[in-house]
């Protein structure tokens, strides 16, 4: 199992264990984190997945494709050199304890 720290934009947090291989949207989405939409289902045909992974995280993340990073100038809050969208980001053991900041809004 994977420990996932979700920050909302109140400050508080909320601790998802999630299984390696699936994805954060998944993850989020089993544990209710009702600051994450996924509208498309992760399609990647929206930006409701909006998120921040910052250092040290993001080193361990592919970059991001050029339809998500497209897709993040949708989004409804202000995306951060940070912002990734979460249907694309696949969980892997190296990501044990990830935290994961949550915008403001999504629509």
């Amino acid at each position: 199992m994977i420990t996932l720290r979700f920050v909302h934009a109140d400050q508080s947090v909320q601790l998802v264990q999630a299984e390696a291989g699936q994805s954060l949207l998944k993850a989020a989405i089993d544990a209710d984190i009702r600051a994450i939409e996924g509208d498309c289902g992760g399609t990647l045909t929206c930006a409701t997945c909006h998120v921040m992974i910052g250092p040290p995280w993001a080193a361990l993340l592919p970059p991001p494709v050029p339809d998500e990073t497209d897709m993040l100038d949708y989004a409804a809050s202000p995306v951060t050199p940070e912002s990734r969208l979460c249907c694309q980001v696949r969980l892997t053991p190296e990501l044990d304890g990830m935290e994961v900041r949550l915008p403001v809004a999504q629509h």
